[in-house]
């Protein structure tokens, strides 16, 4: 999906909002039942955008994939399914994807939507004066990557054409482009779009299942789009509540003013045992991995020696199971469970202090004398003091822990990323390469490392190009040796989730990167 810090106050709410669309089924009582039919209550933390050029954190993106359809969508098994697109075809070796689009497609105010429409919606991903937070998504198109560089001008040089009613997609390289295209960023929006990404005017104009109907001081209003290429959605109104007046999410779930409220692990595990709550309380799946990294453009972190030693310093694991409890998976890698083609085996740098001091005196520094003032930053993590504490036990280095306001670290991690930072990464396609190629390839712009390797770029070609899963596969396994190796980023723990989801109400499975369908949705008979 996207760049989020999943334990990151700043984005916490926002990731409320993604968990809260991955309904499920789940009690509705008498007196909630005279709206049941009308409306579902959806605990989300508010957008940061609206437009899908602009996506670039989980909470948006979940509100954004239900204004603006894609050509493609996930399904439970994260196979990748007809959406705008009634099928495609894979040419040339993978290298070209022609989209056919369903005839008499329209946005929400029936004006037609066409293939002209798709490459203009895609290249506003790839505007050189402001490209979209996941351009990298991209980077496996013809001349994408250098069109939003301004290295090239001409947008016919991108490998997008409108073909009458089909999408052409020119690749570089194999890609799984199908998949790429069904995230929310590629939603494909009208060409009134405001160009600020707010509402597109007076009046909203969208591709998905649901418009937007209003805003009230709880939230923001749905309302079912009657065009949808899908048909009507079975529910007409959704209301995404922003502001439960300071309680939890429990006891406003419990109070019979919300229909899907993500909560805590912690009260997952009393809520389980609870004879009213425990039959609602879900699991929700999440494709995310928490990591920390380094800026390998300078001193100290340009020396792959200092690098590891801080790797090795801490016991990760350790810190995982015992400040996360059950809220997080201690990580075994970069690439989280649930992803097809991830290896099952240990990629980690691993705990081993006596090595970790040893590197850190070859690199030039012996109990840590002569280090450099360095400084931890984040928007707020689980781990931060623990690591901080561990780095200074064992290397005898102080480190410092600074927390920045949400709104200001994604553009820090963008222009001028700190010399040790924090972060968390949602699927934003099922494929190892999301966790890989796109966070740490060489020149992508979601590597906020600034590390480049020419074995690790190679291994990436190598599992895009291979011709069977197996080969793939250890072709991933081998770029993350690489990184295994030479520390870029340390991957810290995978995501968990918990969520209440009221009786009666039927939705698609959630397929684990934090996005359903609303469009989806639907109350049960009674």
């Amino acid at each position: 999906m996207t760049a989020v810090g999943r334990r990151l106050p700043f984005i916490l709410a926002l990731t409320l909002g993604v968990a809260a669309l991955l309904l499920a089924v789940g009690p509705f009582d008498d007196e909630t039942a005279r709206a049941a039919a009308d409306e579902v209550r959806v605990l989300a933390g508010e957008p940061s955008t609206l437009d899908p050029a602009r996506v670039g954190d989980a909470g948006s993106a979940a509100v954004v994939a239900q204004l603006y359809e894609g050509l493609t969508a996930l399904d439970g098994s994260l196979v990748a399914r007809p959406a705008l697109a009634r099928s495609w075809d894979v040419l040339d070796g993978g290298r070209r994807v022609v989209f056919h689009l369903r005839d008499g497609l329209t946005f929400s105010d029936g004006t037609p939507l066409t293939s002209d429409d798709v490459v203009r919606s895609w290249l506003r991903l790839l505007d050189p004066a402001d490209p979209s937070p996941l351009v990298s998504l991209l980077s496996d198109v013809e001349g994408a990557l250098p069109y939003a560089r301004g290295e090239i001008v001409d947008p016919a040089a991108v490998g997008f054409r409108a073909l009458g009613n089909d999408v052409e997609v020119r690749l570089d390289r194999p890609a799984d482009i199908a998949s790429i295209v069904s995230g929310p960023s590629f939603g494909v929006v009208p060409a009134s779009l405001d160009p600020t990404g707010v509402l597109g005017g007076d009046s909203f104009v969208g591709s998905g299942g649901y418009t937007i109907d209003g805003l009230d001081p709880s939230g923001l209003i749905l309302a079912a789009n009657e065009r949808y290429w899908a048909g009507t959605p079975a529910v007409p109104s959704v209301r995404l509540v922003y502001d439960i007046g300071g309680r939890s999410p429990v006891e406003a779930f419990a109070d019979g003013e919300l229909d899907y409220a993500p909560i805590s692990a912690f009260d997952a595990t009393w809520i389980g045992y609870d004879p009213d709550l425990g039959p609602q309380l879900r699991s929700v799946p999440s494709l995310t991995t928490d990591y920390y990294g380094f800026d390998t453009s300078r001193p100290p972190f340009d020396d792959a020696r200092v690098r590891r030693a801080f790797a090795m310093a801490v016991d990760w694991k350790r810190i995982v199971r015992l400040t996360a409890e059950d809220r997080a998976i201690p990580a075994t890698g970069m690439v989280p469970v649930g992803i097809p083609g991830r290896s099952e085996a240990d990629l980690t740098p691993g705990h081993d202090p006596q090595a970790a001091r040893a590197a850190l005196a070859e690199a030039g520094y012996p109990g840590g004398v002569g280090f450099p003032s360095v400084t931890l930053v984040s928007a707020g993590y689980d781990y931060d003091e623990a690591v901080v504490a561990e780095l200074r036990d064992v290397l005898g280095i102080d480190v410092r822990a600074e927390r920045m306001p949400a709104d200001q670290y994604f553009d820090r991690l963008a222009a001028d990323p700190p010399a040790f930072w924090s972060l968390s990464w949602v699927a934003d396609y099922p494929s190892p390469n999301d966790f890989l190629g796109v966070l740490l390839g060489s020149g992508q712009s979601s590597n906020y490392a600034r590390w480049s390797s020419a074995e690790f770029d190679a291994a990436i070609g190598d599992a895009l190009a291979a011709p069977d899963a197996a080969s793939a596969r250890d072709a991933y396994t081998r770029a993350e040796r690489v990184v295994q190796r030479e520390v870029p980023v340390i991957p810290a723990s995978y995501g968990t989730g918990w969520a209440l989801a009221r009786d009666g109400l039927l939705g698609a499975r959630e397929n684990g990167l934090g996005i359903l369908r609303l469009a989806g949705l639907a109350w049960s008979d009674r």
